[in-house]
């Protein structure tokens, strides 16, 4: 199937701030992140990207602007950010001092944000089924209307795309905290018929062509054994 570059947003107001965004209005890019999404845009000329897809917040959506200016992105919330609940807009420094943050980093497949009235709230394993299911579903779109060797790019935030490299490389929701995931950075992962694969992870400078580019000679949702020849 199809080949998807996952792109973090750029550096954000709540970065900046050290606050656990979430699903929070207003939340836009810093000029760092204006910065990083004009070098992905650098990355991304030398490609033919046929379709972008953009979690609906504001900060993603202001990446995919300048990152792919020629195209018309669509939006899908299975992109989203994590529903973090009562959490919702907490500091970091705090959150850290929460028993639930060991629960996180040590056992993210039992971790449910606390109920808010006024943010919604979802485990990160209901996270992780909500936006592996929407990039295997949308990566078989691009494939039905493009080809197998289409390129599209799904433009996200860092605990979702951390869930699809978690998947690709057979870790689950278990390992998630076991992938980094910077704001600005491309990760690479070819959604095939029996598995995900991961190409690229967390890339921040360098040429996309060869992470795109298919085996010839053998199934491209098998890896090379003893590694790739180059």
């Amino acid at each position: 199937m199809a080949i998807v570059l996952l792109l973090r947003h750029g550096h954000s107001t709540a970065n900046a701030a050290g606050v656990l965004a979430g699903w929070s209005e207003g939340v836009g890019l810093t000029d760092t992140g204006r910065g990083q999404a004009e070098r992905t845009a650098e990355r991304l000329a030398a490609l033919t990207v046929v379709r972008a897809v953009s979690s609906p917040l504001q900060r993603c959506l202001e990446t995919v602007a300048i990152a792919l200016p020629g195209l018309d992105p669509s939006t899908d919330d299975r992109l989203g950010e994590c529903h973090y609940g009562g959490w919702t807009g907490r500091p970091l420094a705090e959150a850290a001092k929460d028993p639930l943050w060991r629960v996180i980093q040590d056992d993210p497949a039992s971790a449910t944000f606390p109920a808010s009235d006024e943010h919604r709230a979802e485990s990160l394993g209901q996270m992780a089924e909500r936006v592996v299911g929407g990039v295997r579903a949308l990566d078989a779109e691009v494939e039905a209307e493009h080809g197998r060797a289409a390129v599209w790019v799904a433009v996200s935030h860092g605990d979702p795309i951390k869930a699809v490299v978690a998947e690709a490389v057979g870790a689950g929701i278990g390992g998630l905290q076991r992938v980094r995931v910077d704001p600005g950075s491309v990760t690479a992962v070819h959604v095939t018929s029996n598995r995900m694969v991961l190409l690229a992870s967390n890339t921040h400078a360098g040429d996309l062509a060869g992470l795109v580019a298919l085996p010839t000679a053998h199934d491209a949702g098998d890896s090379t054994v003893g590694g790739g020849a180059g």
